[in-house]
């Protein structure tokens, strides 16, 4: 007779974040705690109705939604950063401000998906990356193809992968930040996150992007470290909430940029 193995239930401060039925990769059931500390945190501040029913499901409430980004406007102070601080970063910076970059691009994606083993996928994505670097040449490229339309969770595994030319804006951030700015050629040899899932990925071609004046991305460099300042101020709140709070089921400690694509 099979047996059916339920799902732990972990909660903050007695509050549950999933249902025996759920099977929550670990990164979910953080998102869901980080959330639920914000918004235990919100009815505290007198920003949301006592009443105000905890998400179960993962979903907020738009009331909720909207008292949680009240709080963090309120409570997370983030300075306006100094001109010698965004000239320097530009200065450090200067490929990730160039203008026209493009890439020629292939990859195989390993979709993380709700249920999905991410241990095992993370193995196969990794003996996948190296089977397609210990080939060259012409059998890399048929390696590359050959896994790219057997393994791949992506459209493009039907074309071996191919993404085409891309520029950093038909990306998502943090696929673009593994990709441009960067002088590699060939396969990665490290697998690239996004918020799809884990890619081997190999630059084919790589044209170089013109390289802008300080003066003319200012507001784009000020805007990153603004960004910067606001994830590290974030994920010092959410530890002292959770420092403070009874957290059950749930390693807080694990998440580096908690909430923050």
């Amino acid at each position: 007779m099979e047996t059916t193995t339920l799902a732990p239930i972990a909660s903050i401060n007695g509050v549950a974040l999933n249902t025996e039925n759920d099977i929550l990769s670990a990164d979910d059931l953080r998102q869901r705690a980080y959330s639920e500390l914000l918004r235990q945190a919100a009815k505290a501040s007198g920003l949301l109705a006592a009443d105000d029913a905890p998400a179960t499901d993962g979903v907020l409430s738009e009331e909720a939604s909207s008292a949680i980004e009240a709080l963090l406007e309120k409570t997370l102070l983030i300075p306006e950063p100094s001109e010698e601080a965004c000239q320097r970063h530009h200065a450090a910076n200067v490929a990730t401000y160039s203008t026209g970059e493009r890439l020629n691009v292939r990859h195989i994606l390993f979709a993380v998906t709700q249920g999905v083993d991410v241990v095992a996928l993370r193995n196969r994505a990794e003996t996948t990356l190296l089977d397609v670097r210990c080939h060259d040449g012409k059998n890399q490229e048929d390696s590359f193809a050959k896994s790219a339309s057997t393994l791949s969770n992506c459209p493009s595994g039907a074309e071996g992968g191919s993404l085409g030319w891309l520029t950093a804006a038909d990306c998502a951030p943090e696929f673009a930040k593994e990709l441009f700015g960067h002088i590699e050629v060939g396969v990665l040899p490290r697998l690239v996150h996004s918020r799809f899932g884990l890619h081997v990925v190999e630059v084919l071609e790589r044209v170089p992007g013109m390289a802008q004046a300080y003066d003319a991305v200012r507001g784009a460099v000020a805007m990153s470290l603004r960004q910067k300042t606001y994830v590290t101020a974030l994920r010092q709140y959410l530890s002292l909430l959770a420092g403070e709070a009874t957290v059950v089921g749930v390693d807080l400690e694990a998440s580096e940029t908690p909430l923050v694509q």
